[in-house]
């Protein structure tokens, strides 16, 4: 018979073992025994209350208006239609303060580390205020202070008589779509995926075909666009029009969609700010001293050698940051964004008594937004994280 390896366990059930499983299963039947506790308790007080449990009410006319959606609406479509058109509104302001934010923290994070005095100080002063001011005061502030205090239709703030900015939101111009706008659309995702995949090739090829391969993947959407432009892809431009006391054509942004939208990007971005600060911070000064020596200049350097080092450390913590934001998009009830917390759980709730049903719905939502947010960023922290040979 052959000797065991030196060092090698043999698998098998051993009392440590054993013990876990007890305790996973004590566990296990203490977390079932409290869910079946709440769920039989809430039963019987629904029942003792005459109050069915169930979704049939999303199925009931609605029959209240929702001043700004994402898709048509009218009083006469169900309570399932308005939790649909609320959840649109919320994952539009998460996603426009997600970008918003990023790229204004990056912003404020650099200047926090710039050797210019007065860059340095503002971005300092920037970062402390709102990071020691609550979020929804800075809300209320975008919303009163700021866009309150706009004037009237009539005396609207123009760019070149084609966006207008006043009291009632901003009105821009919306393009009228031609009989190859989806032909165009396609081709244009198409050249995006392929520009992004031989952007990421380059890396493979000899240097002096870099340029060249970075200089197509620019090209291609911009010649997709201009290709689109000149076979009537876009017929014309649906420009706002003032007529009587409001504009009409083109696309309305509400002031409350904007006073939220920077409520939460400027508020986020001070935290990213700090986070970006403290990743460049963590990278070794040698590394710096390195690529100066070798003769790049101080952008060069940040561009290649210390944000590609610092953005895996910053990852981890964005991704707090992101979920924050998504949450936070709760707070746009408090100047009536019609978001799901606005219309689900003051609305639909008070009018169709459902308050168990709502909850529900709305914590799903948030849970499984939060959740693939979550798996996204996990996998991108994957894919940047450094491999082992």
């Amino acid at each position: 018979m052959s000797a065991e390896p030196i060092g090698r366990i043999r698998p098998g059930v051993t009392p440590a073992r054993i013990k876990g499983w007890l305790w996973q299963g004590l566990l296990l039947f203490c977390v079932v025994g409290v869910t079946w506790f709440f769920a039989n308790n809430t039963s019987e007080n629904l029942a003792r209350k005459s109050l069915p449990f169930g979704f049939d009410f999303l199925g009931r006319t609605a029959g209240f208006d929702i001043p700004f959606k994402l898709v048509d609406w009218a009083v006469t479509n169900t309570y399932a239609r308005a939790v649909y058109v609320a959840i649109l509104n919320t994952l539009l302001i998460a996603a426009l303060s997600v970008v918003t934010a990023t790229l204004l923290g990056l912003l404020l994070g650099l200047l926090r580390l710039s050797s210019n005095w007065l860059a340095r100080t503002v971005s300092v002063g920037i970062i402390e205020a709102v990071r020691n001011t609550p979020q929804l005061v800075q809300i209320f502030f975008f919303y009163i202070a700021v866009l309150q205090t706009l004037p009237q239709a009539r005396n609207s703030l123009t760019i070149s008589n084609v966006a207008f900015l006043n009291i009632r939101g901003l009105y821009l111009p919306t393009p009228v779509w031609g009989e190859t706008a989806g032909i165009t659309a396609f081709a244009l995702l198409a050249c995006l995926i392929a520009a992004v995949a031989l952007w990421h090739r380059r890396v493979w090829v000899k240097s002096t075909w870099r340029p060249a391969i970075g200089a197509v993947a620019l090209i291609l959407p911009v010649m997709v666009l201009v290709a689109g432009w000149r076979s009537g892809a876009v017929a014309g431009f649906d420009v706002p029009q003032l007529r009587g006391f409001n504009f009409r054509g083109g696309v309305q942004i509400p002031p409350e969609l904007m006073a939220l939208w920077f409520g939460l990007s400027v508020y986020t971005a001070a935290f990213i700010a700090e986070i970006v600060r403290g990743a460049m911070q963590g990278i070794v000064h040698g590394q710096t001293e390195a690529a100066l020596s070798l003769g790049l200049s101080r952008w060069q350097t940040l561009k290649l050698v210390i944000l590609p080092q610092a953005l895996r450390i910053i990852v981890p913590p964005l991704t707090s940051q992101y979920l924050n934001i998504i949450k936070s998009t709760s707070l746009g009830a408090g100047i009536a964004y019609p978001e799901v917390f606005q219309i689900v759980v003051g609305t639909v709730l008070n009018q169709s008594g459902h308050a168990i049903e709502v909850i529900i719905i709305v914590m799903a939502f948030f849970l499984v937004i939060n959740l693939i947010t979550s798996m996204f960023m996990n996998w991108y922290n994957r894919a940047i994280a450094l491999k082992e040979r």
